[in-house]
């Protein structure tokens, strides 16, 4: 190679980078599609709510079994 090994580290840094930013997004675009889901879900009637101190009993019940 015509580059040096500085230059090589920095090369491949910024390919690691630029693939960082598409893992980002990909998974941004992940969270969208599922809050948009659930949101569906509870305006159809497919899923309930829960109150707070609901959904935190039941999950220390989990650790806890």
């Amino acid at each position: 190679m015509t580059l040096s090994e500085r230059e090589r580290a920095k090369l491949a840094h910024d390919l690691v980078a630029s693939l960082d930013g598409i893992a980002e997004i990909s998974v941004s675009e992940a969270w969208d599609d599922e809050i948009c889901r659930r949101i569906n879900n509870l305006e159809s009637g497919k899923t309930k709510s829960l109150e707070v101190s609901e959904a935190i009993e039941r999950a220390r019940a989990r650790i806890r079994n």
